[in-house]
């Protein structure tokens, strides 16, 4: 069943994380201070939402780190009753998709439950100050990229970058539900 992303105000501080990837390298929050911002999302393998999104994502990340934002992408799904989303999975999709920012393993959950997040994908913009800007759908058409006529986390990308309006009508994100454990 699909889910939305939930209204989270604009100008909320970023919660820290320290997570690692796969591999075991630890990206930290904190190392991002020197950016024009931060882009986190949280995504996942198995999820159809995500997969439709993974090609534009990998896109756009390229492009934000080009322009000196930091990116990652986060996978709150670690749980045994999804193993396409586990870290060895994981470490596939880095390769295969060339993925160029860090794809992090949330095992705990502690991270997507300090944003929020509530589906997959789940795509947070923050400012060099690390307050939210950009809480929204990557574009208008998640399942067929040739049909996106609005570019919504390009445009927050760029507003950021340029220092213009960011866009008035932040549309939630929609995609399969995080896959919480039980504590």
């Amino acid at each position: 069943m699909a889910v939305e992303s939930i209204d989270i105000p604009l100008g909320s501080p970023m919660p820290h994380f320290r997570l690692a990837d796969p591999f075991g390298t630890v990206t930290d929050s904190a190392n991002f201070k020197e950016k024009k911002g931060v882009l986190v999302a949280f995504l996942c393998n198995h999820c159809p939402y995500a997969q439709a999104i993974w090609p534009r994502f990998i896109r756009l990340g390229a492009y934000a780190q080009d322009h000196g934002i930091a990116v990652v992408a986060i996978n709150p799904n670690i749980n045994p009753e999804y193993p396409d989303d586990a870290p060895e999975e994981m470490v596939k999709r880095i390769k295969d998709w060339k993925i160029p920012f860090p794809y992090l393993v949330d095992e705990s959950q502690n991270v997507a439950r300090a944003f929020q997040a509530q589906c997959t994908p789940d795509i947070y913009l923050f400012d060099h100050t690390h307050r939210l800007v950009y809480h929204g759908r990557i574009d208008d058409n998640w399942k067929d990229e040739t049909k996106v006529t609005r570019h919504e986390l390009k445009e927050a990308i760029d507003a950021l970058l340029n220092g213009t309006q960011f866009p008035p009508v932040q549309y939630p994100s929609m995609g399969c539900s995080i896959k919480w454990r039980s504590t």
